[in-house]
């Protein structure tokens, strides 16, 4: 999957989802955002395409 390092992005046009994305609001301590930053460095990509895959994997 693609990271789009190089592109700019464009409004209201979906990069890698069949949608686009909203803003959402989401509260969180401390240490699980150090985690999930963490993590989503770790993978090269954004904290919003983190939750976003975590998302789409677990919804069975």
């Amino acid at each position: 999957m693609s990271t789009r390092k190089g592109q700019k992005g464009q409004k209201n046009i979906p990069y890698l989802h069949d949608e686009v994305k909203t803003k959402r609001t989401v509260l969180l301590t401390p240490t699980a955002w150090e985690i999930l930053k963490t993590r989503a460095n770790d993978k090269n990509i954004s904290v919003s395409e983190l939750i976003e895959r975590w998302a789409r994997d677990t919804a069975d």
